[in-house]
């Protein structure tokens, strides 16, 4: 299975759509299995994401400091 690449908005987003689908519904327990599956897999992307970016942003100001 091929690696999704997206941004970290769109990760977030799709988050929040399933936070308020288990809401609003009442899904049964094998749809909110997946979902539940679908987020954890959204949450380590966006702190994969935050960590890079973080490292990323390090690095730039490091330069500021040689």
């Amino acid at each position: 299975m091929p690696e999704e690449k997206f941004s970290y908005k769109k990760a977030l987003e799709e988050m929040e759509d399933i936070v308020s689908k288990i809401e609003a519904d009442e899904p049964d327990v094998d749809e909110l299995a997946e979902m539940v599956k679908r987020a954890a897999f959204l949450l380590k992307t966006c702190k994969e994401k935050l960590r890079s970016t973080g490292e990323e942003l390090d690095k730039v100001l490091g330069e500021f400091d040689e």
